[in-house]
């Protein structure tokens, strides 16, 4: 078993794990309880009562963060016809065949988003096994195919964030960073929030949200309470 360090052992006996925080206070308690020495992400978990083996309750969208993330992305665009107007919007990469040759033979991944004009989805479906698991596959759910690749950059350099429910029914997504003012953070949640609650599928019946957690980077967990 793991040993767990005095500082870690400090700042979990600051949360009470029977507790339901609200919101405010969970944001609050999860900077305080930061320990690493670099600027930690906060995230946000969703348990949803979901059943994602059905494809009516698979959850999967993207929005863009009010108070943004605080990480810089990299974008690589793919497309035939649009390689000026991405390189205008501030696109990290762009090219076509050539690149998607590059991911498969040299598994080249020095981005962190693909945008994709439609007409290079035939292309990209040769390498989607290569993509899928990384979860880089573009999508026209998340606005990453799509012709307006200016749209889909500026989105993405403000603060876009993805997010999909996984094989458990949970939803995993970044709130910030721990450097962030508790503002932001309270209005990134809010954000993650509504779109989540209006994502609820028709199919399920009573409770939709069965828990939420907030955490750090290497952080505690810390539960919280869910307002109507």
């Amino acid at each position: 078993m793991a040993k767990v360090s005095k500082k870690l052992q400090a700042v979990n006996a600051k949360v009470d794990k029977t507790k339901l925080y609200p919101i405010a206070e969970a944001i609050k308690l999860a900077k305080e309880t930061s320990i690493t020495k670099f600027d930690s992400t906060v995230e946000i978990a969703f348990n949803l009562n979901v059943d994602p083996r059905h494809a009516d309750q698979q959850i999967r969208g993207a929005l863009v963060l009010p108070g943004g993330t605080g990480k810089s992305q990299k974008v690589l665009v793919l497309t035939k016809t649009k390689a000026k107007e991405a390189q205008e919007a501030g696109a990290d990469f762009v090219g076509a065949e050539d690149l998607i040759q590059k991911i498969q033979k040299e598994n080249w991944f020095e981005y962190d988003v693909i945008v994709a004009t439609p007409e290079m989805m035939a292309e990209l479906g040769k390498i989607g096994k290569i993509l899928g698991p990384k979860g880089l596959m573009p999508n026209p759910k998340t606005g990453t195919v799509t012709p307006d690749v200016k749209k889909a950059l500026d989105e993405i350099k403000k603060g876009k964030v993805e997010y999909r429910t996984d094989k458990e029914g949970n939803i995993h997504s970044i709130l910030g960073k721990v450097s962030f003012t508790e503002d932001n953070l309270l209005k990134n949640y809010s954000a993650i929030l509504e779109v989540i609650k209006k994502a609820k599928p028709a199919a399920v019946k009573g409770t939709y949200i069965k828990n939420i957690s907030v955490t750090t980077t290497m952080g505690p967990g810390i539960k919280v309470l869910i307002e109507n």
